[in-house]
């Protein structure tokens, strides 16, 4: 016993406990054959754990994805890849944070004629359990052998998007959409980010081609609840077409269409869609939507028993267009929240919702920002809120109503808020406004 003493004392690296147990043995071989043999499913669970924290997350995609469920691993092949990770906006699952945004990454440089579609289809059967959003803010079109030849002045204008329709479709999502059985939100913009000394307009085309394809995926696309289609120069006739084709969608409830080009004709396509489908909100933020289409999208409010948010903003409805809007919701019991901000409203509209604060009682919140609704208009809307109890919101900013009556408004709308306030805390379990 001495003698061990001494090698004890006398040799730092010298240890008792020379052989490993045999499980860590066993457990050392299943990592290191992990890509050939990955048989986690057949160990106890504290083994399994062992296992995966030890892992290498450059490991294939084909060998973890169906095999590894634990969160951890994912975590740390999240944290690896991206800085930013809010396991938050993806039901807390890291495992769908990994797979929605390689997805994302893969279709976003993707590039026609050029990527091999396998990068995206060999990841159906390893992705289609997890992934229930894709964001996808740019579209990549092909390669153009011909760059030089046409890269003169005309670059600085619209006309190369005429140009190069051909050359410019992007990548067909039908494949791949219509696979995934979770998909729930989609949402696309059509163009190329951080172009930089690059920009050409055709790199900002979302083409017939693009828009017939689009359409067509979205279809059959049968539990889509959310889609959105921003920034991506949508006209009159694309918009007819999306329009046709979700008329009869069973799940879709959200569809925003903000800061496109969408004008009257394809207002109107959208107004039949808002009385013929489930449809809760519908954002049309900044196109070009003047009186004749904003009449339209009255007629399927006043049809509309689904309807809850319509935004606006940034149109030009003027008041033809918000007094037919404003006599629609004389009838409509669905909407709640209503944005006409930026349209050129002024006086005569806000006499129609003078009517309407004094009828309807389903209302919630008003936006009628940056109009021109006057003294007198100010003064009508405080009139048709002398017994109402719904409304919870009014802005009239910059809407040149008077001091006055903007301090009078604002007390009844706070009243309002108080009282629904109050009620959720006697009543915890109501749905809140």
């Amino acid at each position: 016993s001495f003698y061990t003493r001494r090698c004890i004392t006398e040799d730092p690296s010298w240890s008792l406990v020379t052989v490993p147990h045999l499980t860590e043995l066993c457990l050392q071989h299943i990592i290191h054959n992990f890509e050939k043999n990955p048989i986690l499913n057949y160990l106890l669970p504290e083994h399994q754990r062992k296992v995966v924290d030890r892992l290498s997350t450059s490991l294939p995609l084909t060998v973890t994805a169906n095999i590894v469920s634990h969160e951890d691993y994912w975590k740390r092949c999240c944290m690896e890849r991206w800085q930013v990770c809010d396991v938050s906006n993806y039901g807390d699952s890291w495992k769908r944070m990994f797979f929605e945004r390689h997805l994302e990454n893969i279709l976003k440089f993707f590039i026609p004629n050029t990527t091999d579609p396998k990068q995206v289809l060999e990841l159906i059967p390893l992705c289609k359990g997890y992934v229930r959003k894709l964001e996808i803010d740019q579209f990549l079109p092909p390669l153009r052998v011909d760059q030089k030849e046409e890269s003169n002045d005309l670059s600085d204008t619209e006309d190369d998007a005429e140009l190069g329709e051909v050359y410019t479709h992007h990548y067909d999502l039908k494949d791949l959409i219509t696979a995934l059985p979770h998909l729930e939100e989609l949402h696309l913009t059509y163009g190329v980010k951080s172009c930089g000394m690059n920009f050409q307009w055709s790199l900002f085309n979302f083409t017939e081609q693009d828009c017939s394809n689009l359409a067509a995926a979205v279809k059959m696309c049968h539990n889509l609840k959310i889609f959105k289609l921003t920034r991506s120069k949508v006209d009159d006739d694309k918009i007819k077409l999306l329009a046709r084709n979700l008329l009869d969608h069973p799940c879709l409830l959200e569809l925003d269409l903000s800061h496109n080009l969408i004008r009257d004709s394809g207002a109107q396509a959208l107004g039949k869609l808002i009385s013929h489908s489930r449809l809760e909100t519908l954002d049309l933020c900044n196109n070009q939507i003047h009186h004749l289409g904003a009449q339209a999208l009255a007629q399927g409010l006043a049809e509309s028993s689904t309807l809850t948010s319509l935004n606006l903003r940034l149109n030009f409805v003027e008041d033809k267009g918000g007094e037919a809007i404003g006599h629609a919701l004389l009838t409509n019991t669905s909407l709640k929240s209503l944005h006409l901000g930026s349209n050129n409203l002024s006086e005569s509209t806000a006499a129609v919702f003078s009517q309407v604060l004094a009828q309807n009682t389903t209302l919630t919140s008003i936006n009628f920002s940056c109009n021109h609704l006057g003294l007198d208009g100010g003064k009508q809307l405080l009139e048709g809120l002398a017994n109402n109890k719904t409304l919870t919101e009014l802005d009239l900013r910059h809407a040149e109503v008077e001091q006055e009556t903007d301090f009078l408004i604002h007390e009844i709308v706070w009243a309002n808020r108080e009282a629904v306030r109050l009620r959720s805390l006697q009543h915890p379990a109501a749905e809140p406004l």
